[in-house]
């Protein structure tokens, strides 16, 4: 059997989301080994980074959207890692961001996960999504409230121990931010 997918590339003011590439391990795996990581499963050791990285790709092969990897436009410089995630037994359909700390606090998170959400929206036909963020991550959680996002629960995930899941506004609806919607 052969898996053939296509992973399209999306392009905002200052970003490219594109596949995930064996040459983002270096990044990744430096990344994982430090602190900065402790919000989405690290430190790590390496060989378990090339696995995730490989697993970022079946994802895409399994479900048809997936994890991007993000470069900078102005220099290639590779960012960190926005898009769309729902594996088995995961919560709902996830918008999840993991960037470089070189890349974070110039708002690349926000512009590369609304270039995400548009494309769950508007070309999967998702009508909701969530956000899974650790309760002690405050700069994930202002990058959801900039996306319009609000906290709706706590949820004890397997893995992970309590996380916040967080609501994205469905397109359409006529609440402006907040989460008066859902309740």
């Amino acid at each position: 059997m052969t898996a053939s997918f296509t992973i399209p590339s999306l392009e905002t003011e200052r970003l490219i989301l594109r596949e995930p590439r064996e040459s983002d391990f270096e990044h990744e795996r430096d990344f994982f080994a430090s602190d900065a990581s402790r919000f989405v499963g690290g430190p790590t050791q390496p060989h378990q980074v090339w696995r995730n990285l490989a697993m970022l790709m079946g994802h895409w092969a399994f479900r048809g959207f997936g994890f991007w990897g993000v470069e900078e436009k102005s220099s290639g410089t590779y960012m960190g890692r926005v898009g769309l995630w729902y594996p088995h037994g995961w919560f709902g359909r996830e918008i999840g961001w993991t960037l470089m700390p070189h890349a974070t606090g110039k708002g690349f998170a926000t512009e590369a996960a609304l270039a995400a959400r548009a494309h769950a929206y508007d070309i999967l036909g998702w009508d909701t999504a969530i956000s899974q963020i650790a309760p002690e991550n405050e700069p994930s959680k202002a990058v959801a409230r900039r996306l319009g996002a609000g906290f709706e629960q706590m949820y004890d995930d397997p893995i992970y121990g309590p996380i916040e899941i967080w609501r994205h506004i469905a397109p359409g609806n006529p609440v402006d931010g907040g989460m008066e919607a859902y309740a």
